[in-house]
């Protein structure tokens, strides 16, 4: 009853002391949803990000397809970023069309400061067509942060879960995101 109307407890029970749900996750989940079309979103403004043009999925599957494994993601490190080090564990990377909506789904082990939406933002530079999907694996390997896309808007990310370890005995924590008018 204390908590601001657009949040919730779903459930909650005691940990042990030593338990920290930043550090103790082994996996985060995040979702980020574009819309892909000539109009701006209105009824979805600010709950999506948006590219004026359509985008070639197939393109940009095939590109995010490298970046999946365990990497160096200093390409896609924010300046401010803060992480000792930029070695992360991309284990999904999922992207799919809905009507003209492009939905984007990130696991990994942990993520650098602005990583999901460098990643988008240098997805949708490939799918529409600016660069080739074998883009993406050069930026991985040069590991420089000035020759990739700009940073996508924040507009359409979403944190939908972490996973942890069964020893913390907690009931899982993924959360599916969806839209609601497509």
């Amino acid at each position: 009853s204390h908590l601001p109307s657009d949040m919730a407890v779903l459930w909650a029970q005691p940990v042990a002391d030593d338990f920290h749900a930043r550090y103790g996750a082994v996996g985060r989940h995040y979702t980020y949803l574009l819309a892909s079309r000539r109009v701006r979103p209105a009824l979805l403004a600010g709950r999506v990000g948006w590219y004026h043009r359509p985008l070639d999925v197939a393109a940009m599957a095939e590109a995010g397809s490298a970046l999946v494994g365990t990497h160096d993601f200093s390409a896609f490190r924010a300046a401010e970023c803060q992480a000792k080090s930029p070695a992360k564990t991309l284990t999904t990377l999922g992207i799919a069309a809905m009507g003209d909506h492009i939905r984007f789904d990130f696991c990994a082990n942990a993520f650098l400061h602005h990583m999901i939406r460098n990643i988008v933002g240098a997805l949708v530079y490939v799918g529409a067509g600016r660069h080739p999907p074998s883009w993406i694996g050069e930026l991985l390997e040069g590991r420089d942060r000035t020759r990739a896309a700009p940073t996508f808007a924040p507009d359409g990310l979403y944190f939908t879960g972490a996973d942890y370890d069964a020893k913390w005995g907690l009931p899982p924590t993924r959360r599916p995101v969806a839209l609601p008018f497509a």
